[in-house]
């Protein structure tokens, strides 16, 4: 099937894809900041460069983008129908590489949590408040269109 944008339309769309400073990580970090938690972005000193990192709880926060990231289950997450082989070899060298990262740090003593842009993001702030408390391993995602992973 075909793309029903022309190409420089396609082009344009996917220049504006950016991997920083998203809504879902400025909602977070909003959030974050009226629950008086102090927090630093993007932290290139560490592996795989979490999108949060809290200095404080030694915790290192990754908002991934369902597509991107390969989110399982998510309807979000659906593989184009042009192109496929360069979009599965893409993408699961993306899971790859976060799979790494997050054991690294979890190997240097970092909490880590994962969420998915699908997650709402009262759902950020609750998760992320129970689990500096407890146990920070396991990813969020929303109720509706997936299941969690």
């Amino acid at each position: 099937m075909a793309d029903v944008f022309s190409r420089t339309k396609r082009s344009a769309i996917m220049a504006r894809v950016r991997g920083k400073h998203t809504a879902p990580e400025k909602a977070g970090k909003k959030l974050l900041r009226g629950a008086g938690l102090r927090y630093r972005s993007h932290a290139s000193g560490l592996p795989g460069t979490p999108d949060i990192v809290l200095i404080d709880h030694k915790t290192a926060i990754f908002i991934n983008g369902c597509f991107w990231h390969g989110h399982r289950g998510c309807r979000r997450s659906k593989l184009p129908m042009t192109n496929t082989t360069f979009w599965k070899k893409k993408i699961a060298g993306n899971m790859r590489r976060d799979s790494a990262a997050t054991k690294e740090l979890r190997k240097f003593g970092w909490k880590v949590l994962t969420y998915w842009t699908c997650a709402k993001p009262k759902a950020f702030a609750l998760k992320t408040s129970e689990r500096l408390l407890r146990r920070p391993s396991k990813s969020v995602t929303c109720k509706r269109s997936c299941r969690r992973v």
